[in-house]
Parts: structure tokens; C-alpha cells; sequence
């Protein structure tokens, strides 16, 4: 069984292009750093909703210890604000494999 979250992130109008090159260019590198894989991303058919899904492990402890490293880190700590400046509102739904 693997543990992750179904992430659905409303996106602020006109921000959705730049969120995606954030997205691909830091965030994913830093969440893969930190053993935390991007399994899939999709954008809504009206651009405003980007959903993803991201897997941890097989126990809430990897998701606390991830978490925690992820964003503990230096880049996320210094980047956070502009990160979820582009949020508008985020749903985040714990699933696991069956």
C-alpha cells in the first residue's frame, strides 16, 4: 500500500503559466530531494484548478518525516510566500493505493 495526496490547488487568474514553470523547474526537483514523488498533474478543462497527486510511502510516519524535510528546507522556507501567492484556495485529500 502506498500512502500519497490527491492535491487540487485553485490557481489565481493569469497565474497558471507561471505556476506550471515553478512547478516543473523547483518544486518537483525539491519534493523528489526530499523522497516525495510527483505521480501525476493535470489542469482542470477551464485553467483554473491544477491537480496532482504526490506519494510518500507506505506509513503516515514517511509523511510526517517528508513533510517535515520538504518543508523544513531552506529553498521552501525562503520561497514560500511566492510559492502560495499563486494559490487562490487548496483541497488535500490523504488516498491510498489498492
Amino acid at each position: 500500500m502506498t500512502l500519497a495526496h490527491l492535491r487540487t490547488y485553485t490557481i489565481k487568474e493569469g497565474q497558471m503559466d507561471n505556476w506550471l514553470s515553478l512547478f516543473k523547474e523547483k518544486l518537483i526537483p525539491l519534493l523528489e530531494e526530499h523522497g516525495i514523488a510527483v505521480d501525476g498533474t493535470w489542469v482542470s478543462e477551464d485553467g483554473s484548478q491544477f491537480i496532482w497527486v504526490r506519494s510518500y510511502g507506505d506509513s503516515e510516519s514517511d509523511i510526517e518525516a517528508k513533510e517535515a524535510a520538504f518543508y523544513g528546507s531552506d529553498w521552501w522556507v525562503a520561497n514560500v510566500d511566492h510559492v502560495r501567492g499563486h494559490l487562490a484556495g487548496r483541497d488535500i485529500k490523504l488516498i491510498k493505493s489498492v
